[in-house]
């Protein structure tokens, strides 16, 4: 064989396995590309569907700082924890003009207070999470631009090619060469339960962190609501010390003047001073405490941690709008946010479970491509692939067994968690009345006390006037009437923190705040 003709047989030769190879090559990468979906797994949920907040806001009973104690009076407070207690700034965005309603903190509350943005985001990152599970279900394209330089080795491939000519052989190792590759490819999920289950889960999970988000709503309107009143009161007690301090430095004027013409004797002078001087440190508690919780009120509406502001309304006794307990206990079922997070948390459970029992099931799913393939651009040829598969699950270790015993347990923890919400929800309502009828009792009797104890004190002043008696009974007189003060104001501001606590354990607390406090 001549040269030229023997080096014409070599290229050919030469060029018919590079084809071949770069065949295998370009057969085996589709393959992986076709087989690297692998089998969907339902998504795990957490055991329990309660949303996770960083805080609570409760109502519980304290004692009152700086006061009297006379009887035994409903002393309730708003206990606010963790996010809740916190705040943006909402004086950038929301001027503030130094006097501040009940409404407006309710308003600035709800946009700013930490508690309720914690919620909102977690919705949002819900709302991420379901595009995700979507992105399952729906054709997924790319496109590559590659180019490639290589050399193979044929023996790798299993190839052992011997050649009949003498002095001509096949290298074992091909290349380098090099070719490039534009190429769009799509991978579409036509049948695969447990994507589509995963993806209504959750769906089922966005609503229960919407309804979350409500519900911190009304815990917000809770402990603005309660913190506001606090001040209202503290307020209350502060006029109420002024008054008691006015009156005992009367007294101790008029015994000052009845002991220097010596009508009393000193210790009368002396017991009239100590209580001036008693009322004048019980008015320094009772003030630092209305700046503590002007501070506080301020920190849950995004306001500076100052007391240098006014409230403005005043929230006296008003009876209770007509409401059974029944048809509370019924507007609570139909309103309460939390309780249909509950209702969706089960959904997104059963949605689980019905993913997890999925995987024991086939799956269809069809992948292609298409492209421009060649040693350059312009050389370049168009190629293609299609392919559907049909995926059968025949073993997967345990791990189908194992996912539906976790999906089994979530649904059993979400449907437990469900019912024993509803007896809360009972009982929040339960005993909201509860302390509006001792509550109602409470300012009724403390308003006759009053009453009786500023008559009292007037005869026992006229007494100690006319010289029939010391100023004792005058001392215990006004003692008495600080006390009968005290609790009316105890006793209104739980009558108050009643109807609010009332108000959430209905939901829509923003809504319906109007409806149950009325402001002057």
């Amino acid at each position: 064989m001549t040269g030229p003709r023997k080096l014409f047989v070599r290229s050919a030769v030469t060029i018919a396995i590079v084809a071949v190879a770069v065949a295998i090559f370009a057969s085996s990468a589709s393959a992986q590309s076709a087989s690297s979906g692998g089998t969907s797994q339902a998504a795990p949920l957490p055991l329990s569907g309660r949303s996770a907040q960083s805080g609570s806001v409760t109502t519980a009973e304290s004692p009152v700082a700086g006061t009297t104690s006379s009887v035994n009076t409903l002393n309730p407070t708003v206990q606010v924890s963790g996010a809740f207690t916190g705040s943006t700034n909402s004086a950038a965005k929301m001027p503030f003009s130094g006097k501040l309603s009940l409404h407006e903190a309710v308003q600035r509350a709800i946009a700013y207070n930490l508690g309720g943005i914690g919620t909102s985001l977690a919705a949002r990152q819900a709302e991420g999470q379901v595009r995700v599970a979507r992105s399952a279900l729906l054709p997924n394209i790319n496109g590559d631009i590659a180019e490639t330089i290589e050399q193979v080795n044929l023996k790798t491939f299993g190839f052992r090619l011997s050649v009949p000519i003498p002095g001509f052989s096949i290298p074992s190792v091909v290349g380098p060469f090099s070719y490039v590759d534009f190429r769009a490819s799509m991978t579409q999920t036509v049948a695969d339960l447990t994507a589509l289950n995963n993806y209504r889960s959750s769906k089922e999970t966005l609503r229960a962190n919407q309804f979350a988000a409500l519900d911190a709503r009304d815990l917000v309107v809770l402990a603005v609501g309660g913190a506001y009143l606090q001040v209202i009161a503290a307020e209350a007690r502060v006029v109420s010390a002024h008054a008691q301090l006015d009156t005992a430095n009367r007294l101790f004027n008029e015994t000052q003047l009845q002991y220097q013409s010596g009508k009393v004797p000193p210790i009368d002078a002396n017991q009239s001073q100590v209580q001036a001087l008693t009322q004048q440190q019980r008015l320094v508690t009772l003030e630092n405490d209305v700046a503590k919780k002007k501070i506080i009120l301020a920190r849950l509406v995004g306001l500076p941690a100052t007391n240098q502001y006014d409230i403005t309304d005043d929230v006296p006794y008003s009876p209770l709008p007509a409401l059974t307990v029944e048809d509370a206990l019924k507007q609570a079922y139909d309103q309460r946010a939390d309780l249909k997070a509950a209702d969706a948390q089960v959904h997104a459970a059963e949605r689980s479970f019905a993913a997890a029992r999925a995987e024991r099931l086939p799956s269809l799913s069809v992948n292609g491509d298409v492209g421009e393939i060649g040693t350059n651009p312009a050389q370049a040829r168009t190629t293609y692939t299609a392919a559907a598969t049909l995926r059968v699950p025949i073993w997967q270790g345990g791990r189908t067994g194992g996912d539906i015993e976790q999906a089994e347990a979530a649904l059993s923890q979400r449907r437990a968690e469900l019912e024993d919400l509803k007896g809360q929800i009972e009982a929040d309502v339960r005993n909201a009345y509860l302390d509006l009828q001792a509550a109602t009792s409470q300012v009724e009797l403390s308003q006759k006390n009053v009453q009786l104890s500023q008559e009292t004190l007037n005869q026992s002043r006229m007494r100690f006037e006319a010289g029939v008696t010391h100023n004792l009974e005058v001392v215990q007189s006004q003692e008495s009437l600080a006390s009968a003060e005290q609790d009316y104001v105890d006793a209104v501001f739980a009558h108050n923190i009643a109807k609010l606590d009332l108000a959430r354990a209905l939901g829509r607390a923003a809504d319906s705040l109007p409806q149950f406090l009325k402001m002057q």
